[in-house]
C-alpha cells in the first residue's frame, strides 16, 4: 500500500490560487510513491466537498465564502475533519503549508495524533511581524505549530531563520519552489509573440515593463507606477494580476497621466504567462516583503532581466553587480520604496544590452540548476518525507 500523507491548505486549485498552492499541487503530482490527501477551505459554493485532482484527494469544508468568519472556522473545525479522515485511511504524515494559515490546524491535530510526523513549510510572503501581529488572537496554538513540527521546510534561507527565531529547534530543510522551466523558456513561433504585442499596442522602439503580482502593498506596485512617470514617454508597464489595491493603483495612474502607457490585464491563467513575459522586454517588482517569489523565477527562465529589491527570499537568487560581488550576476537590485532606483536601473538596462544578455543567460542557468520542479519534488521527497516514510 502506499504511504499517506495528510495536507493543510487554507486555499486549492481551482479558485485563489497562489505560489504555496502551486507548490502543493507540483510537488504531489510527482511523488506519485505517497498518496496525499488535502484539507482546504471551499471557497466558492459551487466547489465539490470532495474531489480527486491530479494526485491529490481534495476534501473541502466551510461556507463557499471568502470571508474572515469562514477562514476561522477553517482554523478550528480543519483538525476534526482531518481527524476523522484520520480514523479511515491512518495517514502517515501530516503536511501543513504555510504557518499562518494552517499552523493552528496541524498544532491542534497534533494534541490528538502525537505520533504523526509533522512537517510545517513556510511560504510566508508578508513581513514576519506582520504574520505575528495577524496571529495573535491564536498565539498558542500558532507557537506550538513551531515547537511540535518534526522538520520545517522553508522555501528561502530568511523563512528559515524566522522559524528559529519562533522556537523551532529540529532540521531546516531550505527547499525553494519552483517553476516549470520548459514551459517559461519555450520558444515560441515568432507569430505568437507578435500575436502578444499586438494585442497589448507593443511599437516599434517600445520598452514593455512587466509585472505579474497580486495587487497588494508589499508587491510595490506603487513604485513601479511612480518609476515610470520619471522614464521617456516609449516605455510603457503591463500589470499582470489582480488585488485589492487595483483601484488606488489606477488612480495614481491617472493623477500621474500615465492613463496612455500603463495596462492593467488583470488576472492572465498560468499557462499563458510565458508568452506575454517574452513579449516583453524588463521585469519589475520591487518587494516590500518576499518569501521567496515564483514570479521572479519565472522571468528567469522566460528571459528577462529582472529588477527587485533584495527583500527576504529574493535575496537567495537575486544577485547584483555591485551589491554581490562575489557571485555570478542574476539581476539589477534595488533598495525598497525607491521609485528613483528603478527608473534608474530600466535606463542602465536599455543602455547596456551586451551585459543584459550575460545576466539574463545566468539567470536562465541558475534556475534549470536549482529551481526546476523536478528537483524541488525529489528534494521534498528525500529529505522532507523520506525522514518518515520507510519503505516497508
Amino acid at each position: 500500500m502506499p504511504k499517506k500523507v495528510l495536507i493543510f491548505s487554507l486555499a486549492y486549485f481551482p479558485k485563489f490560487v497562489g505560489g504555496a498552492e502551486v507548490a502543493v499541487k507540483e510537488i504531489a503530482d510527482r511523488i506519485t510513491d505517497i498518496e496525499f490527501h488535502l484539507v482546504t477551505l471551499a471557497l466558492a459554493p459551487e466547489l465539490p466537498k470532495s474531489e480527486h485532482m491530479g494526485n491529490v484527494i481534495v476534501h473541502r469544508i466551510g461556507f463557499g465564502s471568502t470571508g474572515v468568519l469562514n477562514k476561522l472556522y477553517f482554523q478550528l473545525y480543519a483538525p476534526f475533519k482531518a481527524l476523522s479522515l484520520h480514523r479511515s485511511h491512518r495517514f502517515d504524515c501530516l503536511w501543513a503549508v504555510m504557518a499562518h494559515s494552517s499552523g493552528v490546524p496541524a498544532a491542534l491535530f497534533n494534541l490528538f495524533q502525537p505520533r504523526v510526523p509533522f512537517v510545517l513549510t513556510l511560504q510566508e510572503g508578508d513581513p514576519p511581524a506582520y504574520v505575528e501581529r495577524k496571529m495573535l488572537p491564536l498565539w498558542p496554538l500558532f507557537s506550538r505549530a513551531f515547537k511540535k513540527a518534526d522538520v520545517v521546510q522553508a522555501i528561502s534561507n530568511f523563512l528559515g531563520e524566522w522559524s528559529k527565531r519562533r522556537g523551532f529547534k529540529g532540521p531546516i530543510e531550505i527547499i525553494p519552489n519552483g517553476v516549470d522551466v520548459a514551459r517559461f523558456a519555450q520558444v515560441y513561433p515568432p507569430r505568437v509573440i507578435d500575436e502578444v504585442k499586438d494585442e497589448l499596442g507593443k511599437r516599434m522602439g517600445d520598452v514593455f515593463l512587466v509585472t505579474s503580482s497580486r495587487l497588494v502593498e508589499k508587491n510595490a506596485i506603487d513604485d513601479c507606477i511612480a518609476a515610470l512617470a520619471m522614464l521617456p514617454e516609449h516605455v510603457r508597464f503591463v500589470i499582470l494580476g489582480a488585488g485589492p489595491l487595483e483601484d488606488r493603483l489606477k488612480a495614481q495612474v491617472r493623477t500621474l497621466h500615465l492613463d496612455a502607457r500603463v495596462q492593467f490585464l488583470g488576472l492572465v491563467p498560468h499557462e499563458e504567462l510565458p508568452k506575454y513575459l517574452q513579449a516583453s522586454d524588463i521585469f519589475i517588482r520591487p518587494s516590500r516583503s518576499e518569501g521567496m517569489g515564483n514570479s521572479f523565477i519565472e522571468a528567469f527562465a522566460a528571459g528577462l532581466p529582472v529588477i527587485a529589491t533584495q527583500e527576504g527570499g529574493i535575496a537567495d537568487f537575486l544577485f547584483d553587480e555591485k551589491r554581490n560581488p562575489d557571485k555570478p550576476i542574476t539581476g539589477f537590485a534595488v533598495n525598497k520604496n525607491s521609485p528613483a532606483e528603478i527608473a534608474a536601473q530600466v535606463r542602465h538596462i536599455m543602455e547596456h544590452p551586451e551585459k543584459v544578455r550575460a545576466v539574463t543567460a545566468t539567470a536562465r542557468a541558475l534556475v534549470g540548476e536549482r529551481y526546476d520542479w523536478d528537483i524541488v519534488a525529489k528534494d521534498m521527497r528525500e529529505k522532507v518525507f523520506g525522514r518518515f516514510l520507510k519503505s516497508g
